[in-house]
Order: structure tokens, then C-alpha cells, then sequence
């Protein structure tokens, strides 16, 4: 509440959690009666947490009609309020998720997801430090067709990518501008920006956090904002995996390592290859990755990604500096060896997304699994396992899998692969043009 009083020009809060599809759900509340969020709670229905992409109750649910469609507890995160720079009048944001009335955290809600895979490396004396990388297109969507908008400074529009240009960086300085001071006062670590392979695409790098929750809740945050802040410049800002079909997708790869009870980074042995810890956590990483393909890949569009030869992987393999690989191995010094995970897309559920990966990481520690070789060359030209093709075997698999029982709890299980099928099912209906329109702002 400190903050509120340091603020007094907001005059609104928004509370806000991330349900299942990484939309923020919530609600506008007048600033005089903030209080009663932190000594009270606010309530949902439990079934919020699981709504479809449309923000639509999943038909056969049993935490709708089969239970009342009783409420959920909603307490503040330890992130506190944060300015929300990309409206109009001062608006604070205070993110909040979700429990039991008995005080339980609710097992639907992915960042007690998070927070369940983050407590057993504690319990390890384990600590992740987790880094993402976020690609984005900038957006034209006011006609027909999807372009890149005209340059605030020239009136010019890109025809194609250029990467690493700093010409299409400065094309939308203010944006970029605007965006870092954003980042500042939310307490984002925003750090490089590039332009990328696709018109109008570009990526920033969130710094690590030796807590994955504070980079999850970087990630989620950080789309709301971009999202935000693209409107009020006059375009549109969107992760979805694969706006343009000419062009490379939007990624989100993830970097992790993971720090001892001293401090020590037990993927460092000193050397170039790094540790039997590093390794173990490569295959428990691999051996997931059928499973977890649906967290990494959750919408149709996702699947227009995984394709050969798009900078994305297809094949289950991993690498030394090698971004054809699903799992690549950056060069660095020994103290920074770490994984870097390439699977996912831009629209993701970030909660899940980390937990997906870490979770899956404990468990090649804990059964001290082994990696095949590493891979050289070009992973698309090898005869390696391959990542789920579609939708519906990514569904599948993700039901099926033993180790995504190991990693997320029953009830998320079911209501996630009840979102999907929902998802899958009316998607069907939708031409294209509706699926892009759908998908370039929700995700």
C-alpha cells in the first residue's frame, strides 16, 4: 500500500492473473479500496483459471455447473502494484493468484504451478537462474492484410527482414524508447534489442533472475506491456508463433542453470563441456520433450513454426553452439554454462513454459539420466526423433506422457487438455483470416 500513497494520481487498480492460456484475467477496482485486496482477497470462480482462447467457459468442466462454479481466493503475488504505462489515465497493476478459501494453493493456476516445481529444488538446495529471449512483430493489422507499419520517422514500411539492423531499430526509436522506460519503472530487466529475420519482428532479452518466478512474471508482464504500449503508438505488437507464412515465427528460448546450496553453478566443471549435471538435465529435458511440445507449441498456429529450415527445431536433439538443435549449449565461461531451450514459441504461457523446462530438467537429475551424443551439423538434415507434428499428436502426448505426471499435478493436467480440445475443436471452424485475427492479439 506503500506504493499507492508514493502515487496518488492513480486512481485505479487492476488485479490480474494469468489463466492457463497466459491471458490476464481481473478486474478494475477504484484505488480507495486496495486495501481490502491485501487484507481480504478478491474471489473468482475457479473456473476463470481455465476459461478457452475466446475467454469462454470449458464445456465440460467440472468447475462449472458440477460444482456451482464456486469462487477461488485471489491474493497479491510478492510483486506488488507497478505502474501500467501503456494507458491513458495512472492505472496500477497488481498482479495476484490463486488459493483454496483454506489458505491450499490451487493447483489449476500455473504460477502455483511454478512456484510447486520451484519449491522442490529448494528442497534440493537447488536454485534455477532462468533468462528469456522474446521475439515480436510490430503490426499493421488495420486493412485486409498484415504488414509492417510505416516507420514513425521516415512514413517508409519494411518489405523484408534485416537483421541485426540498426536502421529498423531507429525506424521505431520512440516506440523502443518508450518501451525501456516502461520496463524501468515495472522493474523489467529489459536488456538488448535486436531486429530480426521477419519485417518488423525484433527481440529483446530479459535478463536472469535467480528466481523463476520473478522471470516468469518478467515474461508475462513484458507481453502485457509491449502488447500495451504498440496500441498507443498505433500499431499492434504480437508473440503469435507465425503471423506471416513467408517468414520465421516468433520464438521464446529460454536459458537456464542452476545454482548449489554456495552458490556454484553445477552445470560448471571447469571445462567446455560442462558437468554430468548438465548433461542429466539435457535428457530429462529431451525426454519431455514430447510430452511437453503442448506447453512449448499450445495453438494451432503454433504448429506453422515447427517446421524444417525456419530457425525453429523439429528434431529432438541437442548441441554445442548450434541453433539448429532443440537444446543448444551457448559458448560462455565456465561459471555461465547453461541450457538454452529453443522449443517454444512466442505465445506461450511463460509459467508454464519455465516450469515445463525446469520440471523437466529435476527430473533427468533425480533419475541421473544420459544424453545420446551431441549433435554437429544441421539437426534438420539428421535422422533424429521429431517433436509432435500437429496439434492433435501434441495433445495426445501430452496425455499420455510419464513425465509430465511427474512435473505439473492432475488438476492442471486434465483442465489443460480440456482448454486444448475445446480450443481445437471450435478452431475448426474459423477460416485463417479469423484464426490470425483471434490468435494476434490473445497470445
Amino acid at each position: 500500500m506503500d506504493w499507492l500513497k508514493e502515487h496518488p494520481e492513480v486512481r485505479t487498480i487492476r488485479v490480474a492473473a494469468a489463466d492457463l492460456n497466459g491471458v490476464a484475467r481481473g478486474k478494475r477496482i477504484p484505488a480507495r479500496f486496495a486495501s481490502k485486496v491485501f487484507s481480504e482477497g478478491t474471489r473468482f470462480p475457479f473456473s476463470v483459471m481455465n476459461l478457452d482462447i475466446w475467454g469462454e467457459d470449458i464445456e465440460e468442466s467440472p468447475l462449472v455447473f458440477e460444482t456451482g462454479d464456486c469462487d477461488g481466493l485471489l491474493r497479491p503475488t510478492e510483486r506488488g502494484f507497478m505502474p501500467m504505462p501503456w494507458l491513458e489515465a495512472p492505472t496500477a497493476l497488481l498482479p495476484i493468484w490463486m488459493f483454496h478459501m483454506d489458505g491450499r494453493p490451487y493447483s489449476g493456476d500455473p504460477r502455483q504451478a511454478l512456484a510447486r516445481v520451484k519449491d522442490r529444488y529448494t528442497e534440493k538446495g537447488l536454485t534455477p537462474v532462468v533468462a528469456t529471449e522474446l521475439e515480436f512483430f510490430l503490426i499493421d493489422d488495420s486493412g485486409t492484410k498484415l504488414r509492417v507499419p510505416p516507420s514513425p520517422r521516415s512514413g517508409k514500411r519494411r518489405t523484408g527482414g534485416e537483421i541485426l539492423s540498426l536502421r529498423a531499430l531507429d525506424a521505431f526509436d520512440g516506440f523502443f524508447t518508450a518501451l525501456y522506460e516502461a520496463c524501468e519503472v515495472m522493474d523489467i530487466p529489459a536488456d538488448t534489442a535486436i531486429s530480426e529475420a521477419g519485417p518488423g519482428q525484433f527481440e529483446i532479452n530479459l535478463m536472469h533472475q535467480a528466481d523463476p518466478l520473478k522471470a516468469a512474471d518478467d515474461t508475462w508482464l513484458f507481453k502485457m506491456l509491449v502488447k500495451g504500449l504498440a496500441r498507443q503508438h498505433g500499431f499492434a505488437a504480437s508473440f503469435m508463433a507465425k503471423p506471416y507464412d513467408l517468414w520465421s515465427g516468433n520464438g521464446m528460448h529460454t536459458h537456464f542453470s542452476i545454482l548449489d546450496k554456495d552458490g556454484e553453478n553445477i552445470f560448471n566443471d571447469g571445462t567446455e563441456k560442462g558437468s554430468d549435471a548438465l548433461r542429466s538435465a539435457v535428457a530429462g529435458c529431451l525426454a519431455a520433450l514430447p510430452g511437453s511440445t503442448l506447453i512449448f507449441a499450445p495453438h494451432q498456429n503454433s504448429y506453422t513454426r515447427l517446421v524444417p529450415n525456419a530457425h525453429a527445431p523439429t528434431g529432438i536433439g541437442w548441441a554445442y553452439e548450434n541453433r539448429t538443435a532443440a537444446l543448444r549449449i551457448p559458448s560462455s565461461g565456465p561459471q555461465a554454462r547453461r541450457i538454452e531451450h529453443r522449443v517454444a514459441g512466442g505465445d506461450v504461457n511463460p509459467y508454464l513454459m519455465i516450469a515445463a523446462i525446469l520440471g523437466a530438467a529435476l527430473v533427468g537429475l533425480e533419475d541421473k539420466m544420459v544424453p545420446d551424443d551431441p549433435i554437429v551439423g544441421n539437426a534438420y538434415a539428421q535422422y533424429l526423433p521429431q517433436l509432435p507434428a500437429t496439434w492433435n499428436m501434441a495433445i495426445n502426448q501430452f496425455d499420455s506422457c510419464p513425465l509430465i505426471k511427474r512435473i505439473f499435478e492432475e488438476e492442471l493436467i486434465e483442465n489443460f487438455l480440456m482448454t486444448k480440445r475445446q480450443e481445437i475443436h471450435y478452431m475448426a471452424e474459423l477460416s485463417e483470416e479469423e484464426q490470425t485475427e483471434l490468435y494476434l492479439d490473445t497470445v
